[in-house]
């Protein structure tokens, strides 16, 4: 289970989170259980990043917030073994 936090649109807290998929100073994207949260925004920087906890912090300026189902990559036994 998550918990989402934001503060004034400029920190934001995450819990649950059980990967860091990529960061850049637009756009986070934090993998939680079976979906990814994508965090757009503007000199976005990890402040703390403790996946042993599940815990990820963020600051900057947060501009939207989404969630999207994780692709799984598609093993080539999988689909000869169907």
């Amino acid at each position: 289970m998550e918990n989402i936090t934001i503060e004034n649109r400029n920190q934001m807290s995450i819990t649950g989170a059980t990967k860091m998929i990529s960061s850049t100073d637009n756009q986070s994207v934090v993998e939680v259980g079976d979906c990814n949260i994508i965090i757009s925004g503007q000199n976005l920087e990890i402040t703390k990043l403790d996946l042993e906890n599940k815990q990820v912090n963020i600051k900057g300026i947060i501009n939207s917030l989404k969630y999207s189902q994780k692709i799984e990559k598609n093993n080539i036994f999988k689909r000869l073994f169907k």
